[in-house]
Parts: C-alpha cells; sequence; structure tokens
C-alpha cells in the first residue's frame, strides 16, 4: 500500500511540473509576440496613445476598409456604436455595372396598361364590357420607364390644385369644348381652370352640396365616405373634402377624354372605373354616401343591376342622391331632347327597383332626389313575399369585389335581433371614428386581428411616421406630399398617422393578402381598393406624390417579377415624387439593384428599432426628366422642374 501511494504521489508532481513549465512558456511566447507587434508598428512611443491599423477581408456586410483601433495606457474606451447600418449593407455600385432600364416612346406618357384603348376594343361591347379592366398578358409587359411629357411641371400644392392645373402636365383640351356651357373647365394660357360648375349644378359644386345640405346632415360627422359614380372632372368631390367628408371619384376611360387624370392633378381622389359586369373594387357597406349627377347609367336596366351593386356599397343607413336625368323631368324634359314617356318610364323604373331594395325615398326638390338604404333587413325580409326580385345572394361572399361578376341579387346585410340594431354594429361619427375599434373586428369578423391588436397597430404606426418624418424631411414638410399611396394598408394605420396633414391617402389591400381588412379601412372613415400588385393599377401615370409599400416584395416573392412591381410604381408616380420600402434586409438589397436601374435617388435606412433589425427602409426620390422637345426628337431633356 505504501508503495502505492507514493507511485500516486510522484504523478500529481509530475503533472503539477509539467502543466507550470507549459504556463511558462506560453507568457514568454505571447510577451515576445508583443514585443515583436510594436516594433512592426514604430516601436516603443511615450504619447497619450497607441495606434494600429489592420485591414479586414471583405464581407458581405463589412465593406473592406481600414480600422483603426487605439489605446490608451490607462483610460480604455470601447466603441459600441454599430458598424453594420443599413448604409453599409449595399455596397457602392458603379454606375457603368447598373442594368438601366429604357425610356419608353413619348407616345406612352398617358400609358394605363389595364385601360388601353386598343386592347379594350377586344373585348365585347355589351353592357361597356370593353371599358373595364383588360390587362396585358405577361409577355406584352412594357419593359421601359413611362415618361413625362414635354414640360411637365410640379403640379399645384393644396388647395390651389382645386382650381388651377398646369396644360403641359394634361394636354387635353378637349373638355374644354364639349362642357364649355356646364362649366367644367377652362383653358387659360398655361393653365386649365375649374370653376367648380357642372351639368347639373350651374351655379358651382359649393352652392349644388349646400343644397344637398338641406336636406340631409353633412355636418355632424355622420357622413365621412362617399364615392360619386361618373364623376366628370371631380368638382363635387374636390369641394366636399373642405367639409371633412372623403370620396372617391370614378369615371371611365372614354370619349371624355382626361376625367380622372384632371381630378387626379387636381388633388381629388379618384381611379379609373365603371359599372359594367363586374364589382366595384370596395368592400360591402364602405360608403355613408353615394352620388350620380348626370353620371348616364341605366339604373333601371338589366333588373336593377347597377343599383344593387350601389346597395352593397353603402352601409346600413347610407344615401344614394341622384340629380338630372329623369329627376324632375317635367320641368326638362325639352332640354334633355327625350320624350315626357321616355323619361316617365326611366323614373318609375328607378323608383321600382329602389323599393325593392327597401330603400326609402326621403325626398325629391328641385333637381335633387335621395334615397337612404335601411339600418338592417328584418322589414325586408318580410317584402320578399311581395317583391320577389332581386333575391338575396346565396353564395358570394359580401366583400369579395375582385374580378368578381354582378349577380341581380341583393347582398344581405348582416343579422340583427331587433329592428332598432344597425346591422353589421354601429359607426362613430367622424373624427372619432378614426381611431374607434371598426365594428367588424369587435364582432370578430376580421381573421386574426383584435381589439388590442388594432390598438397596438394604431400606435405603432404613430411611432413609425414620426420615424419616417426623421429619415424624410420631406414627409414632414406639410403641403409637400398630396396624393398618397399605401400599397399594403393593412388596418390603415399609416394613413390614419397622416389624419393631420394636407394629404388623401388611397390605402390599398392585396388580394393576396391574409386577411381581407378593407371593410375595416372604410369603417374607420378612410378609402381604399382592392388590387392585384401583379397587375397595373387603374390610374393614370404620375397619379401620387407618395408611396409607401409595407412588405410588398415579401408578399409577392414568387407571384410576379420584382422589376415590373417596380415599373408599375414608376408609372404612377410623379417626377420627383419619393418612395419609402420596408421588407427584409435581403429583399431590399434586391430592390436596391433595380432601383439604381429606375435611376431613382435612393438610400438604404435602419428600421425605426435601430440597426439590429432585420426589417430595413429604402428611401428614394423618382428623377424629374420628361420626353424630348416636340421639334427635336433626338434631344434628351432633362431639367430641374420648376
Amino acid at each position: 500500500m505504501a508503495t502505492w501511494a507514493n507511485l500516486t504521489h510522484y504523478l500529481t508532481f509530475k503533472t503539477k511540473k509539467t502543466r507550470l513549465y507549459y504556463m511558462a512558456l506560453t507568457v514568454v511566447l505571447c510577451s515576445v509576440f508583443y514585443l515583436i507587434g510594436i516594433w512592426q508598428h514604430g516601436g516603443l512611443t511615450t504619447g497619450a496613445t497607441t495606434s494600429s491599423t489592420i485591414l479586414l477581408p471583405t464581407l458581405p456586410c463589412n465593406p473592406s476598409k481600414n480600422i483603426t483601433f487605439t489605446t490608451r495606457p490607462n483610460n480604455i474606451t470601447l466603441d459600441f456604436t454599430p458598424h453594420h447600418t443599413a448604409e453599409e449593407l449595399v455596397p457602392f455600385t458603379p454606375s457603368a455595372r447598373v442594368k438601366h432600364l429604357p425610356a419608353c416612346d413619348s407616345k406612352f406618357s398617358e400609358y394605363t396598361p389595364c385601360q388601353d384603348t386598343e386592347r379594350s376594343l377586344k373585348f365585347d361591347r355589351k353592357m361597356l364590357v370593353y371599358r373595364e379592366r383588360h390587362c396585358p398578358a405577361k409577355h406584352e409587359l412594357l419593359k421601359c420607364r413611362i415618361p413625362a411629357p414635354y414640360g411637365y411641371r410640379t403640379p399645384f400644392r393644396w388647395p390651389e390644385s382645386r382650381d388651377v392645373v398646369w396644360y403641359a402636365n394634361v394636354p387635353h383640351k378637349h373638355l374644354t369644348v364639349e362642357k364649355a356651357r356646364q362649366n367644367w373647365v377652362k383653358f387659360e394660357g398655361d393653365r386649365f381652370r375649374f370653376p367648380g360648375g357642372g351639368t347639373m349644378f350651374p351655379r358651382g359644386a359649393e352652392a349644388y352640396i349646400d343644397d344637398i345640405g338641406k336636406l340631409i346632415n353633412l355636418k355632424d360627422g355622420s357622413v365621412r365616405t362617399a364615392i360619386d359614380t361618373g364623376c366628370g372632372v371631380a368638382s363635387w368631390g374636390a369641394y366636399l373634402l373642405s367639409r371633412n367628408i372623403l370620396p372617391i371619384s370614378f369615371a371611365p376611360k372614354d370619349t371624355h377624354e382626361a376625367q380622372v387624370q384632371f381630378a387626379l392633378e387636381r388633388g381629388v381622389p379618384a381611379l379609373i372605373g365603371i359599372l359594367a359586369s363586374n364589382r366595384l373594387p370596395y368592400p360591402s357597406r364602405a360608403f355613408d354616401m353615394a352620388h350620380c349627377s348626370r353620371c348616364l347609367i341605366p339604373w333601371g336596366q338589366y333588373d336593377g343591376l347597377y343599383l344593387t351593386e350601389v346597395d352593397r356599397i353603402l352601409r346600413p343607413g347610407g344615401y344614394w342622391i341622384l340629380s338630372g336625368p329623369p329627376v324632375n323631368w317635367e320641368n326638362h324634359w325639352k332640354g334633355w331632347n327625350r320624350t315626357k314617356e321616355d323619361l316617365n318610364k326611366e323614373q318609375n323604373g328607378i323608383e321600382s327597383v329602389a323599393k325593392s331594395l327597401c330603400w326609402k325615398k326621403l325626398v325629391q326638390k328641385n333637381d335633387l332626389a335621395i334615397w337612404q338604404k335601411p339600418t338592417n333587413h328584418m322589414h325586408c325580409k318580410l317584402q320578399r313575399k311581395i317583391f320577389k326580385k332581386p333575391p338575396f345572394c346565396q353564395s358570394q361572399e359580401a366583400d369579395n369585389a375582385w374580378y368578381t361578376k354582378m349577380e341581380a341579387c341583393m347582398t344581405p346585410l348582416p343579422e340583427v335581433s331587433d329592428i332598432k340594431e344597425i346591422a353589421g354594429g354601429p359607426l362613430t361619427n367622424w373624427p372619432e371614428r378614426l381611431t374607434a375599434v371598426p365594428p367588424r373586428i369587435l364582432s370578430g369578423s376580421v381573421k386574426g386581428v383584435t381589439a388590442e391588436i388594432f390598438e397596438k397597430d394604431t400606435e405603432l404606426w404613430k411611432k413609425r411616421v414620426s420615424h419616417y418624418k426623421a429619415v424624410d424631411s420631406q414627409l414632414a414638410e406639410p403641403g409637400r406630399y398630396r396624393n398618397v399611396l399605401d400599397m399594403n394598408a393593412n388596418l390603415g394605420g399609416f394613413a390614419a398617422a397622416l389624419i393631420d396633414y394636407p394629404l388623401w391617402v388611397m390605402n390599398a389591400v392585396p388580394v393576396e393578402a391574409e386577411a381581407n381588412t378593407l371593410g375595416v379601412i372604410y369603417e374607420r372613415g378612410l378609402i381604399g381598393t382592392y388590387q392585384n400588385w401583379c397587375e397595373a393599377m387603374s390610374t393614370y401615370p404620375r397619379t401620387y406624390d407618395f408611396i409607401h409599400a409595407n412588405s410588398i416584395f415579401t408578399l409577392y416573392k414568387d407571384r410576379c417579377d420584382m422589376e415590373d412591381i417596380l415599373l408599375e410604381m414608376d408609372r404612377i408616380l410623379r417626377p420627383q415624387g419619393s418612395v419609402i420600402i420596408r421588407d427584409d434586409v435581403d429583399v431590399l438589397v434586391d430592390v436596391k439593384s433595380i432601383v439604381d436601374g429606375l435611376q431613382w435617388d435612393s438610400k438604404m435606412t435602419d428600421h425605426e428599432g435601430g440597426p439590429h433589425v432585420r426589417e430595413k427602409l429604402l428611401i428614394a426620390t423618382k428623377q424629374y426628366w420628361t420626353t424630348p422637345a416636340p421639334n427635336n426628337q433626338d434631344q434628351e431633356v432633362s431639367k430641374t422642374a420648376s
């Protein structure tokens, strides 16, 4: 046993001795290498600091650079600032290596892909189907940048833009001749002037709206959203804006050239659209008020199909306002060049359809007639025993409205338990409506959205918009932007955060989005449309001053080409307009390469949560450029906008 104990003691001592030798050797080697390092960088110094520079290898998020490390004998300062900010994520690319997308021919300066006149002639003229959306096939898409017309100028700022537009921006005089007597628009030198007249309001839109206000309450905030069918140059909508009523105006691209283009140039919300065979691209129960002033829509035909569609998009208790033929035909029939019998038949047809929809005719005074939709369908279901048509729809979802065919059936309102109850839930008046939890969310009908989520989303977008203003000073400048597009609006939080600015936001809800939230947006007192961003929008070039794109490219990954979406953004963005794209950093790196090809001025910056968040922002501004001067097609024109 003693021998075994001595052996154990010897081995332990031997092991400790070996470790001691290794430790001593390590200290010596470290000291030698340290002294060699000092000698290679200039030897010992007696100054306050010693500097050494190391060239790091090139990494994807750390371009090759010389980094200087500074040591202080008694005061070591550690650098905690991020060295992987968004600005450093995309390395500088020489312009020669960028794939520049060419400019389109000048004949495409007003190209609207899905309302192209030549393509439309291939489709059925019955019910004006040929004037609906008909988008080009993938192989027909233009791979070039739509030019602004020669002489294009920065639009007037709101509210001046309501009344005046540069001729060079919308070079069409057709309406000044055709509608000269109606006082729609006048040509004066280098600009158009809009006196606010209309076919049925010769005293002007302001006086016409005053007349409506004497018949229904337009002041208490119960009427916030409105739709103008067959809008002309949208003077009715333009003058509603000063009363805190937010309209959408629409008209087809037809012989009345540039109606919607004039509206948009004036700074009035508008889309190209028509009541033909498809539903309008809005959810059910969206608008507080619908309006038609001599809009030439055959309301009584096709089993009342078009009034049935208006019924779908009107909220419970909403109003339908009609002026022009056949209203007050007894006093106008000679001027309308129609017979008494014809006009009386049309009047009776409209009255019959309205009754079958359970609408109540509130009043007809002079040239105005106003109906009101019921607040629920309890009585209406009993009336089906009398009015067999239109029946209640059985199959279609009420909010499905993207290439959805209209049917001669009435959209049923949500069930109620009492005759005084408002179907779907009551809406608060404006402006409280903006932040109140929408009835669709309270009822649980929006997938995955609760009242708590809604309220958090509202606060989140206040924070995000505050950050946007810090990184884009122009967004913080009231009046710099007027027409704004949110390409993926979700609950409308971005638009709500901008409500105090003199602008309007078109809230687009992609049809591919996980949840259909457009109804929520309307219940907040905001406006919007459905959209598939693999296709062009139903609007003219140079519609928007500012475009916001939240996770659009992630949503459409593997659905369509990123380049095509960006070309569409370029088409509808005004010269010197801005874009904020927020998405995953890897996605934005690819977006940035195409944006450079569009010749936008762009930069990447960090998410409001800081540099460690994968989501980043790409901020870009479209350059000012136009088609060549007409007298010299070879001359390239590029100058600063006036």
